[in-house]
């Protein structure tokens, strides 16, 4: 069973699948504590807020309410709610505090091919045949080391800045994991104007990638 915060349709706003039709599958418990989160809903899972799969669907706003919910009962919601996108990315909260062998398994028996968001903090069980992003959250409230297998198994880095101190850590974890994937994006935090311009000068810099969150600006979730 899975402990599912919402389940939504949409276009991929961040990194490599961007502009990509997916279904965006949101688990629900974090311990990792980022100062910045966007999705803090999703940290506890309070049994009071305990609903029904198909009530995480039809939430209208953010909320903690959260469902148990088998593999069968995700892949029939996404048949019965008509989806057409057959890329699913599963996120959170942290998704890699599961075993995401068998949903991602199920998931591609199905004909859907899957991403992992992950902060990097779990290791994280997956097929290799789905893509990894992982956003690393280094110094985190919680007390969480970003793991070298998790960057290991990283098909791209995608990581939140604000301020040159985000880079550098970003930088000091190449060098203390050993490990420096391909593919390394920028994502301004909030999207605000000094981050931007921070993020493209270091992309052109240092020949990464600019990762904008797109479905903020167009106004979609």
């Amino acid at each position: 069973m899975y402990k599912v915060n919402e389940i939504f349709e949409t276009i991929q706003g961040e990194a490599s699948f961007t502009g990509v039709p997916s279904i965006f599958l949101r688990l629900q418990g974090c311990p990792v504590g980022c100062a910045w989160c966007d999705t803090k809903q999703t940290w506890e899972t309070n049994d009071t807020y305990l609903v029904t799969l198909g009530e995480t669907v039809e939430k209208k706003a953010d909320s903690e309410k959260w469902a148990n919910a088998s593999i069968d009962d995700i892949i029939n919601l996404f048949k019965e709610r008509g989806y057409l996108a057959k890329h699913v990315v599963i996120t959170g909260g942290e998704p890699c505090m599961y075993d995401l062998v068998p949903l991602c398994e199920q998931l591609h028996e199905a004909g859907y091919t899957t991403q992992i968001e992950t902060s990097g903090t779990f290791e994280i069980l997956a097929p290799e045949s789905t893509w990894v992003t992982v956003s690393p959250k280094i110094n985190m409230r919680g007390g969480y080391d970003v793991l070298t297998s998790a960057m290991l198994r990283a098909n791209e880095i995608k990581h939140p800045i604000a301020m040159q101190k985000h880079v550098d850590e970003l930088e000091a974890l190449f060098e203390q994991t050993g490990v420096r994937p391909e593919l390394i994006y920028l994502q301004p935090i909030s999207q605000k104007a000094k981050a931007t311009k921070l993020a493209i000068e270091t992309c052109l810099k240092k020949n990464w990638r600019l990762s904008v969150q797109v479905h903020k600006y167009i106004g979609i979730n």
